[in-house]
């Protein structure tokens, strides 16, 4: 046996995957087996790599096909290019709201209206948190504005 080779259980362990998903993720042909070490699957070390990868894009919502799509693309695939693309601005949008919502929930941590949700700095960071900003500098006034000491 190639001493190089992990098994199934060190991959598991390794990635924080049950074998069950790296089994999944083999049968879905997003990773490949280097062999077995009797009934145990075995794997490069860089297998390590591709599952990060899984993971990432799988906590941003991309689903097992399109990871598969994605892992075995080719640079002549303009079609999904041009998705992954449209993907990223998603992804952007998604983030600036996410972060407007954490600099709201780190207002209302230290925000001494009474009652906090009626917090009209509140309600104002967590309306603006439905809907996309329009550019940066709406997010960076925002963020000033909750920022500053607040007379009351």
């Amino acid at each position: 046996m190639d001493t190089s080779l992990l098994d199934i259980a060190e991959v598991a362990k390794a990635s924080g995957l049950a074998p069950s998903a790296l089994r999944f993720y083999e049968k879905k042909g997003l990773i490949t087996a280097a062999g077995r070490n009797g009934l145990r699957r075995t794997y490069m070390p860089e297998v390590l790599e591709r599952l990060a990868l899984i993971t990432c894009a799988r906590s941003a919502g991309f689903s097992i096909a399109e990871i598969g799509r994605f892992v075995a693309s080719r640079p002549s695939d303009a079609d999904l290019r041009a998705r992954m693309d449209t993907r990223a601005r998603d992804l952007d949008e998604q983030i600036s709201r996410l972060t407007r919502l954490r600099d709201s929930l780190r207002h209302a941590a230290v925000c001494d209206y009474e009652p906090i949700v009626e917090c009209p700095d509140f309600k104002r960071a967590v309306g603006d948190v439905s809907t996309p900003a329009t550019d940066p500098s709406e997010t960076d006034l925002l963020i000033r504005e909750m920022q500053a000491p607040q007379a009351r």
